[in-house]
């Protein structure tokens, strides 16, 4: 019995253990896109209000946010969460995103809709669109809110999703977003007070926003970011609930057993060659564990070509697959240098 015990505390000591409740679920390292944890990640699943994720940064990407919406009549098609806006009320797009990102409101959904491509179909096109821009070959949007319409929905995979959401943080009015935790706007009949429903936002320190999703049929879903000593972390969980807990002992986990490594450094980036200096436009980084720093290798392939300033690729690869990369390009000034500074360049890598 002892021997039993000591072996379970070492399998949870090496990470083999671990229970979590979600049908599916994907934790990705920001920096590279690398999947760390995974359990049904490409099964396409229902993505409740998760869907809203698409919907913000589709309306941020194709409309000024500080444009005014005046509420029309379509709003009272809207059910499910909401924040009771009133027809005729004047609200700004920024404001309605703020409306739907911390109150998953539905009707604000409906304005976004309206405001940014003149209805719903017409939004769902554009998200669809971008979906497909995005490489999320498994995503497919029949409208902006995430309710279901008899037996068809929202649909995604924990991987897409990720995606999306890696993407979408990108943005700093986004980041900015979610990231808030209670938002005060004044309108030309109301005065609206909203806190966000991502419970985590106001318990977990490490938290950096994400957006919560429900309906009967797709349970519960969520999708967030997570941050601690620059190691920033995506997860979601779809049909999980105890969805909270889920995600920040997720985050934990990557948090306490990998380091973030830089893997490619721009600023000493050099390839000695008869033709130049190369150089890249972005740091490279990994989260990884002890046993992976070992097993991480670089490429680089030059073009024979050289078209504009773009040179070549630098590959990273982690155990022979392939993670991320990043183009090559060449100083135009330097190609015609003649053999002594060519030289002098090789040997100090000016």
């Amino acid at each position: 019995m002892k021997i039993i015990l000591v072996f379970i505390l070492a399998l949870l000591e090496m990470n083999v253990v671990k229970a979590y409740s979600a049908e599916s679920y994907l934790v990705m390292d920001y920096d590279s896109g690398r999947v760390l944890m995974e359990k049904s990640a490409s099964k396409k699943m229902l993505i409740a209000s998760t869907t809203k994720i698409m919907t913000a940064i589709v309306a941020i990407e194709n409309k000024d946010i500080n444009s005014y919406r005046e509420v029309g009549n379509e709003v009272l098609k809207s059910y499910g969460s909401a924040v009771y806006l009133s027809v005729g009320e004047r609200l700004s797009l920024k404001d309605l995103l703020y409306a739907l990102m911390l109150r998953s409101g539905n009707d604000a959904a409906i304005e976004i809709a309206y405001h940014v491509s003149g209805g719903m179909p017409e939004f769902t096109e554009l998200m669809n669109k971008k979906a497909y821009e995005l490489g999320l070959m498994s995503t497919h949007f029949i409208n902006n809110h995430g309710l279901e319409e008899g037996d068809n929905g929202n649909v995604s995979t924990a991987f897409d999703m990720a995606k999306l959401m890696r993407y979408a943080i990108k943005n700093d009015i986004f980041r900015a977003i979610i990231n808030t935790k209670k938002y005060e706007c004044q309108t030309n009949m109301k005065k609206y007070t909203w806190v966000n429903k991502n419970k985590l936002l106001h318990s977990y320190k490490y938290m950096l926003g994400g957006k919560t999703g429900y309906t009967k049929k797709a349970h519960r879903t969520l999708v967030t970011v997570s941050e601690k000593n620059h190691k920033r972390v995506i997860v979601v969980t779809l049909n999980d609930g105890n969805d909270f807990k889920d995600h920040e002992d997720m985050a934990n986990e990557v948090f306490n057993n990998y380091e973030r490594v830089l893997v490619v450094n721009h600023e000493r980036f050099y390839v000695p060659a008869y033709d130049g200096k190369y150089y890249v436009n972005n740091d490279l980084y990994m989260l990884l564990n002890e046993k992976e720093k070992k097993n991480v290798s670089t490429k680089i392939e030059l073009n024979k070509d050289i078209i504009g300033d773009e040179a070549g690729y630098i590959s990273v690869y982690l155990d022979n697959n392939y993670v991320m990369g990043e183009k090559i390009f060449i100083y135009k000034h330097l190609k015609q240098d003649n053999i002594i500074k060519r030289f002098f360049r090789w040997v100090f890598k000016w």
